[in-house]
């Protein structure tokens, strides 16, 4: 029996929101990245997500020497503080230039930006020691569909992948799916998806994907079936949990907080494919409710965690000669009070 895998656990600055939403200001106050940096390591997380703003800010007016200069410089704090960068992202849905889409954008002037910086995202993270780039298509994708070619647009995408793998030879790219918010409708919905994009890229090697509860919930699908998809093909590089109550808008809620058993069987399944055994890591994607105290503020990340570490116990734990006994009996209704049971403490 191969060892039981010891997890490591990241989150990201944005994970210590200040509560601004779509329809109210912040109810919490701004805080520098060094407070977020302090609260990740009091927390005892391993490593850090990026997007490339939050290692280097306003990265468009930066030269290359200022950018690799303050990247260096994330690397020395980061070091210093025992943690490493986990996945860098280019944020390309804030900038107005990607308002229709950043690779496949009608404008191929705005094409030409998005791959720009995502190619001085790459710089970025070659400079903090990551080798793995996150792509979340957040406006891949449109709000009418008449107004863009979707077979040419997934020309786009694959062009701009490719540009990307050129540019740095040991870079990973992982693909974040997402079925919708902020387009309408997305053109990789699904790991499905993008995994079946991996495969009309130069190198479908470094191409693989990243998996997060909600977008999984979103697409009206089972988020361990998802990890199981991704895991048959070695290609989960990356992982977000939270999780999601019904097909709305991106909740982020902490982990097991709307579905236990959803949230249970995403453990099952990532013990079953030994993930994190390679070095990935478990990213908690989540997000203070509203109405969080400054004092409660980081207990929606500790509380990811205690929850995904009770159910890790939950399913090396669970009665599996029993389990397959029922299944080979068809007596399905038994498991599923067994299952119930054990999440219940019976």
């Amino acid at each position: 029996m191969p060892k039981p895998t010891t997890y490591k656990f990241c989150f990201g600055p944005w994970n210590l929101s200040e509560g601004q939403d779509p329809y109210g200001p912040p109810t919490r106050p701004v805080q520098s990245f060094d407070w977020k940096l302090e609260q990740l390591k009091a927390l005892g997380y391993d490593a850090m997500m990026f997007h490339d703003d939050d290692a280097v800010p306003d990265v468009d007016n930066k030269s290359d020497a200022a950018l690799k200069a303050e990247a260096k410089a994330l690397k020395r704090k980061l070091d210093d503080a025992g943690i490493v960068a986990e996945i860098v992202a280019p944020r390309l849905w804030f900038d107005p230039r990607t308002v229709d889409g950043a690779y496949t954008s009608n404008d191929p002037k705005c094409r030409r930006y998005a791959i720009d910086r995502s190619l001085r995202c790459l710089d970025i993270a070659a400079h903090l020691d990551c080798d793995l780039i996150v792509l979340w298509l957040a406006r891949e994708g449109s709000y009418i569909r008449e107004s863009k070619n979707a077979r040419r647009c997934f020309d786009y995408l694959v062009q701009a992948v490719d540009k990307m793998l050129a540019h740095h030879p040991k870079m990973r790219i992982a693909i974040e799916p997402k079925p919708n918010e902020p387009m309408d409708l997305a053109y990789v919905p699904t790991i499905g998806h993008a995994l079946a994009l991996a495969q009309l890229t130069a190198d479908p090697k470094r191409v693989g994907c990243l998996i997060e509860t909600a977008h999984a919930l979103l697409a009206g699908l089972d988020p361990a079936d998802e990890i199981d998809f991704a895991c048959a093909f070695g290609k989960l590089w990356s992982l977000h949990l939270n999780d999601q109550n019904g097909l709305k808008f991106d909740q982020d809620k902490p982990f097991g907080s709307a579905n236990l058993r959803v949230a249970f069987n995403q453990v099952r399944a990532l013990e079953r494919n030994g993930y994190g055994r390679k070095g990935e890591y478990v990213a908690f994607d989540v997000h203070p409710f509203r109405t969080t105290k400054v004092e409660h503020w980081t207990a929606h990340l500790e509380n990811s965690r205690r929850t995904f570490l009770r159910l890790v116990e939950k399913a090396r734990s669970f009665p599996e000669t029993e389990a397959q006994s029922l299944i080979a009996d068809r007596n399905y209704a038994a498991l599923d009070q067994l299952v119930l049971e054990h999440l219940m403490g019976k």
